[in-house]
């Protein structure tokens, strides 16, 4: 049986996040992959989210409180942009996950944009331990989301071989424009 792409992310995830390792979630939203990512890494483990809308890191704090994590739970009010500022005194993160388009039953005026997208995914890859993954979950659905879509395309379509494994996975047959995963994995 073949698997959405959000559940191929959660397998993905499953295979690289470890018990005491370091994990970004770039999009918080409502704070799914947030808590996904805190039972993966355990209570000695950190995850560190950005999101730039109060109601998702309100959602996000409430589910994380609510499942015992928070102490692991670092969430900040601001663009994923910021990633590129946060000092990690030379830990690296074994997963980096996105969720492109509009928060869910959210503001869909509010989206993210090809221009803080690419700065986010440019400052996420050098923070990729060996093996780890940068996941990109691409809703383009919406308006300037198409422009959004070629632009992540084009930037990881040029990562080079030898240092990334870049894989495309999604349905092709569906209507509405379905969203598709894009894995990133650091040699």
């Amino acid at each position: 049986m073949l698997e959405t792409a959000l559940h191929y992310s959660h397998y993905l995830l499953d295979k690289a996040v470890k018990t005491g390792d370091i994990t970004i979630d770039a999009t918080v939203g409502n704070g799914h992959d947030t808590l996904k990512l805190a039972h993966l890494v355990g209570s000695t483990g950190r995850v560190i989210g950005f999101d730039i809308q109060e109601q998702a890191i309100q959602t996000t704090l409430e589910k994380v409180i609510a499942d015992g994590f928070k102490s692991q739970v670092d969430l900040h009010l601001s663009g994923h942009e910021e990633i590129g500022s946060l000092s990690l005194e030379d830990e690296s993160v074994s997963a980096v996950v996105f969720n492109l388009g509009y928060l869910p039953r959210g503001d869909k005026s509010i989206v993210t944009t090809p221009a803080t997208t690419l700065e986010a995914i440019q400052h996420s890859l050098p923070l990729l331990k060996k093996d780890g993954v940068l996941l990109i979950m691409v809703y383009y659905g919406h308006e300037g989301g198409r422009n959004e879509k070629d632009a992540v395309l084009s930037l990881v379509e040029t990562l080079p071989q030898k240092d990334y494994n870049v894989l495309r996975y999604g349905f092709i047959n569906q209507v509405n424009s379905p969203p598709f995963l894009l894995a990133v994995e650091k040699k």
